[in-house]
């Protein structure tokens, strides 16, 4: 049986962006079922975060027009995580496996096939982990190196570079969902 995929993409004030980077989403997501490796019933999945622009009305746009979009939309800002988070609980009863990747465009969307790969091996959670961090700015890579490094002192267990793409099988998301954690920051999940 071919899974059910979604793609849980957090949005906040992406109107810019978002047409840009949603054909490319719907592109990856066609090219994948097309070749059989996930079921027509998957979705792009976006969640609004109280965006201020035309977010929104651009998602609703889209998932008029191509049954592969879908989304939710937050009464408002919550912020990344909470978004990220809330969009992967509403996704946890809807399919069996998500990918979560900001909707930017700067991670590798055909990263997917391998994160895909190794659900169908057994893999519950597959980490996307930085190779580089070139595209962003001296100040960015500073920052994220300090980040990580601050981290570590405080004893948390990271995967270093990482971003928040990667994928949670429903099983793994309906246990996290018994986590009860209020200031939520998903660096490794650990079940």
């Amino acid at each position: 049986m071919k899974p059910k995929l979604y793609l849980v993409i957090p949005c906040y004030n992406e109107e810019a962006v978002l047409p840009k980077t949603a054909p490319t989403f719907l592109a990856k997501l066609l090219d994948l079922v097309a070749a059989g490796e996930i079921s027509d019933d998957s979705r792009v999945f976006f969640v609004n975060d109280g965006s201020k622009d035309k977010t929104w009305e651009i998602i609703e746009a889209l998932a008029s027009e191509d049954k592969h979009y879908s989304g939710i939309s937050l009464s408002r800002n919550m912020g990344h995580q909470n978004a990220l988070l809330g969009g992967l609980l509403e996704a946890k009863e809807l399919c069996d496996v998500t990918v979560s990747i900001d909707c930017d465009g700067q991670d590798d969307i055909n990263a997917v096939d391998s994160m895909l790969a190794k659900y169908k091996e057994g893999c519950e959670i597959v980490y996307g982990v930085r190779n580089s961090r070139e595209s962003d700015t001296a100040f960015k890579r500073g920052s994220a190196h300090l980040f990580y490094k601050f981290l570590e002192k405080l004893g948390v267990e990271s995967v270093y570079n990482h971003a928040d793409y990667r994928l949670i099988s429903s099983k793994v998301l309906k246990e996290f969902a018994n986590f009860k954690e209020v200031n939520l920051f998903l660096i490794k999940l650990t079940i």
